[in-house]
């Protein structure tokens, strides 16, 4: 998605505006071969304004010689007269808790996956995905946001909860289609926990929570359900 996101989020008509990631759908029709060169598309499909707010529906396809790979939709919330985010006021930045980071996924059961992020974890990520969006790494950038401080990147979060999806499946593409709602923000440091279950239709719902505080909820189809 970071390798035409840029493009949007570097417009003069946002750049320099504080950005908030709203939603995200993903849909892969087929495993990303080693090797291949992508051509990745992204395309402004919608812009809309409410209370001083503009939301800006962002549409991503990949694809390679063989046909699409992947397609994806954001919504971004983007300030105008108004601030995208609504927190009741800065906060403190939780010491970092290495107890959450739990590297090896669970295989034997279902138990909630924790994770968390430092702020070094910030840096590197933004590094490697080109999301140098400033609410993941300047807190004045993050309060000027609406926000308590520096949060953790969205797309981060949901590469934890797509780990977590992967137990019910294993393989090359186990997951078919992915929608996030990112509820509240995550700050770094703080512990997270990813739980959910396999619903009768075939779905899989999962939530990232801090304690009894949902931060992002997921709902998921698994390929070949």
């Amino acid at each position: 998605q970071f390798a035409v996101a840029p493009q949007l989020l570097g417009n003069p008509l946002v750049a320099g505006r504080s950005v908030i990631h709203g939603d995200q759908t993903f849909t892969w029709n087929r495993a990303i071969p080693l090797g291949h060169d992508l051509a990745v598309n992204g395309t402004v499909s919608r812009v809309r304004e409410r209370g001083g707010v503009f939301f800006i529906t962002f549409g991503l396809g990949v694809s390679d010689g063989d046909g699409p790979l992947q397609e994806g939709s954001s919504s971004f919330l983007v300030s105008g007269s108004g601030v995208p985010a609504t927190a009741t006021g800065e906060e403190p930045e939780p010491a970092h808790d290495e107890a959450g980071r739990n590297d090896a996924i669970r295989t034997d059961d279902m138990d909630p996956l924790q994770r968390s992020a430092s702020r070094s974890d910030l840096v590197r990520y933004a590094g490697a995905s080109g999301d140098f969006n400033p609410i993941h790494w300047d807190h004045a950038a993050a309060v000027e946001a609406g926000l308590p401080g520096v949060v953790v990147h969205g797309l981060l979060q949901s590469a934890w909860i797509c780990q977590a999806a992967g137990r019910w499946q294993s393989g090359f593409s186990p997951i078919a289609t992915a929608r996030f709602r990112y509820r509240a923000p995550l700050r770094p440091g703080a512990a997270a926990a990813i739980s959910g279950q396999p619903s009768d239709t075939g779905e899989v719902h999962l939530a990232l929570a801090v304690g009894d505080s949902v931060v992002v909820a997921s709902t998921m189809r698994l390929s070949g359900r």
